[in-house]
């Protein structure tokens, strides 16, 4: 789907949004739940703002993947695997997008968010520290948490880098640095395929989505160097602050 135009504070409002959805995803995760509503306000239905929003993901994890990999956190092709569960299970979410009911899904997810507080609150040396060991270990069940975290990655989006970083660091054992950089190079590989099956659907606003794209990206790339910069500590304090807001807002029905 090709909007030939937009109006022109369009172009602002989807940059800012693009930018705090790119900083909030590569460091936590529900940066959708700015930019879904965003492309909803201009005008787009939103099964095509769900297409839409996948475009600028990707541009946002592109970016994000190369920063963390030139800063030595993230080894493409070690942790590429943990990616192969999320793409099956992100194909089938996809394909199912237009047949489950979104708002229901939206508040379970909230509800679990809520869940999840304590369990990042508590014992946090696991989140900053991780196993002690070059090589992390890890069977069936993670690789079917990441399964079914990709097909409801697939489906909506919004919230999916906080699951991934509960099953990367209390399921593998990473520190909450490497899971951020392993988190989004698992989002960039199963987003392809995601946004294959939306394409393929008519469902991707070229011009909202590539300029949403841009905002995606500056964020990517302010967050990765605050990631490394600052540490697991930060990134810690700033997951449980969006997994807080993000879990009222998605038990309220929150639209912009």
């Amino acid at each position: 789907m090709l909007i030939e135009s937009m109006p022109p504070y369009a172009y602002p409002l989807l940059i800012a949004a693009g930018f705090v959805a790119g900083f909030v995803n590569t460091l936590a995760g529900s940066g959708s739940l700015v930019t879904l509503p965003a492309l909803i306000f201009l005008g787009l239905p939103p099964t095509v703002a769900n297409g839409t929003n996948r475009l600028a993901i990707l541009m946002q994890n592109m970016v994000a993947v190369s920063r963390f990999r030139d800063f030595g956190v993230l080894e493409v092709r070690k942790s590429g695997r943990l990616a192969i569960p999320a793409i099956l299970g992100a194909i089938l979410g996809a394909r199912l997008a237009v047949d489950l009911d979104e708002e229901l899904l939206r508040r379970i997810i909230g509800a679990l968010f809520l869940l999840l507080l304590p369990v990042i609150a508590l014992r946090p040396r696991r989140w900053l520290v991780g196993r002690q060991s070059d090589r992390i270990e890890y069977g069936w069940p993670v690789w079917g948490a990441l399964f079914f975290i990709g097909v409801y990655g697939g489906f909506i989006q919004a919230g999916v880098g906080v699951f991934l970083l509960v099953c990367l660091v209390l399921g593998a054992g990473y520190d909450l640095v490497r899971a951020n950089a392993i988190k989004v190079l698992i989002v960039l590989c199963f987003t392809v395929f995601a946004l294959a099956v939306f394409l393929r659907h008519d469902q991707v606003a070229w011009w909202p989505g590539l300029t949403l794209g841009v905002g995606n990206m500056a964020g990517a790339w302010w967050a990765t160097r605050l990631a490394t910069e600052r540490g697991a500590r930060f990134v810690r304090w700033l997951l449980l602050i969006v997994v807080a807001v993000s879990g009222v807002l998605l038990v309220i029905g929150w639209r912009l």
